[in-house]
């Protein structure tokens, strides 16, 4: 490395964070990057580790460690630290087509795997990841690359979240023709109707979209494969289908009083509050609206969080999200040893939100709901929650039971459930006779991702189950390697 005492003389520095109290009267990015000094100083921190954990993503204790893209970390680190940024924007856009994205919205697993991380903070690689794409876009490296060749072969990529955008670039490098249709009127999947726009905004999506119609991908909005075009017309019309169509069932509470009004998946309130303001600037008044509205949130991931960002723009009266999960620790434990993904207490940019807010962490750990608690119209009036405690059994299974005398009623007249996906819809598989397994995604056979129909494959969290925005890059590259080589097969048959 470039300096090899560097995370000896500096200590981890972190993003600019806008002010929580003055970010929550619009939408815009929170985060802004420091000054170039202090990356360059923050990339010298990258130890000349031999083994560099960071690049090699892979699932430990059941959780991702590590880059599961192989980013070359070590090598665009040190190029940052000598300033040689152009170098390390062409070492970053190696293995990863889109570190914009991962750069604003991964969990930086990576970052979990950093040896610094065994004395001291890990390496911000996520922030030097984002500087770089960011300082490319700045200094226009970034341009089209169309292929210089074309097979003639023809593919659909139906879904246009991070998977299907990864199938698309890959193979339209290689010279296919890529179609990509997408149900909403708007490319990008999750990236743009699932992160709220404060994560990423949606000039920075659009931007990415735009060089890839410039590089010859073919963008279809408003069309439903399934429905408005049917799957036969599809595999008659292309030699190969990719489905990258998410996991997108979300998760139900069956618990007494769902079906009140004022009861409602998260992603239904992220996905009508971002069509409303990227459509007419909240104008038309199609989203749900938490103002002045008492608001608790069920669930402890990301989406979760997402879900109290938005409340609290939406200026809510009150806010509590129930974590079933006890408060972690600060410090890794026995249990969970480096390099695993650190399980320790974080508070992420919307809980600090609503602590400078209300005066305190949204957050009610070890904490179930019961019932959900209405009028005599059928209106959401309050949740009867209780604590629970949980333990694994010797399988490693997690055991949660109740622990009496510990019910309560919180006031609120919006609940959003965020509690994970059971998988993709399933109308269009059935369509196209696609096998799933038992976890109720989509089947490939071994070694590939060609399901149960020749010349039809899948990516990403239809795939894989809900998982990570690097995951599904990976998972798109190499779908699109395992479709390339059926269709040269075809060419050569």
């Amino acid at each position: 490395m470039g300096k090899t005492t560097g995370f000896l003389e500096h200590q981890r520095g972190h993003l600019h964070y806008r002010d929580p109290l003055e970010r929550l009267n619009d939408w815009r990015e929170i985060a802004s990057l420091p000054p170039e000094k202090n990356l360059q100083e923050q990339a010298s921190r990258c130890m000349d580790c031999a083994v560099p954990f960071c690049q090699d993503g892979r699932l430990l204790a059941g959780m991702t460690t590590g880059c599961p893209i192989y980013n070359l970390i070590p090598e665009w680190n040190d190029l940052v630290y000598q300033g040689r940024w152009k170098e390390a924007y062409e070492r970053l856009t190696v293995t990863n087509p889109f570190p914009e994205f991962t750069g604003r919205a991964c969990p930086a697993p990576c970052e979990g795997g950093c040896v610094a991380s065994l004395v001291d903070d890990s390496v911000t690689i996520k922030n030097i990841e984002r500087a770089i794409i960011d300082k490319a876009f700045e200094e226009g490296w970034v341009r089209p690359q169309p292929p210089t060749f074309r097979t003639g072969k023809k593919v659909a990529i139906i879904g246009s979240g991070p998977a299907g955008l990864t199938c698309a670039t890959e193979l339209n490098r290689k010279g296919h023709l890529v179609t990509v249709y997408e149900r909403d009127d708007r490319i990008g999947g999750l990236l743009t109707y699932g992160i709220p726009k404060m994560k990423i905004e949606q000039s920075v999506v659009d931007r990415r979209v735009r060089l890839m119609e410039e590089e010859g991908v073919r963008f279809i909005t408003n069309v439903e494969v399934g429905t408005q075009l049917s799957a036969e017309a599809l595999r008659l019309d292309y030699d190969a289908v990719i489905l990258c169509v998410g996991s997108t069932r979300p998760r139900n509470m069956d618990i007494p009083g769902r079906e009140l009004k004022g009861v409602h998946y998260a992603m239904d309130y992220l996905h009508l509050n971002t069509k409303s303001l990227l459509d007419s600037n909240f104008e038309d008044g199609n989203f749900i609206s938490a103002q002045e509205k008492d608001v608790i949130v069920i669930g402890g991931g990301d989406t979760a969080t997402d879900c109290v960002s938005t409340a609290l723009r939406q200026k809510c009266k009150s806010l509590v999200q129930f974590d079933i999960y006890p408060k972690r620790s600060e410090v890794r434990t026995p249990e969970n040893p480096w390099p695993q993904y650190p399980i320790i207490h974080k508070t992420d940019s919307g809980q600090e939100e609503a602590a400078l807010k209300f005066g305190k962490d949204p957050r009610s750990y070890s904490t179930s709901a019961l019932q959900f608690m209405g009028d005599e119209q059928g209106v959401l009036k309050g949740v009867k929650s209780v604590e629970v405690h949980t333990e694994k059994n010797e399988h490693g299974q997690k055991i949660r039971t109740e622990i009496k005398q510990t019910e309560r009623e919180w006031r609120a007249q919006l609940v959003f459930i965020a509690i994970g996906f059971e998988g993709p819809e399933t109308q269009l598989l059935e369509q196209m006779s696609i096998d799933v397994n038992e976890r109720a995604t989509i089947a490939v056979s071994k070694d590939s991702y060609q399901t149960s129909q020749p010349g039809v494959f899948a990516a990403g969290d239809a795939r894989r189950g809900q998982s990570l925005i690097v995951w599904a890059i990976q998972e798109g590259t190499e779908a699109a390697q395992q479709c390339h080589h059926y269709l040269m097969d075809l060419t050569s048959s």
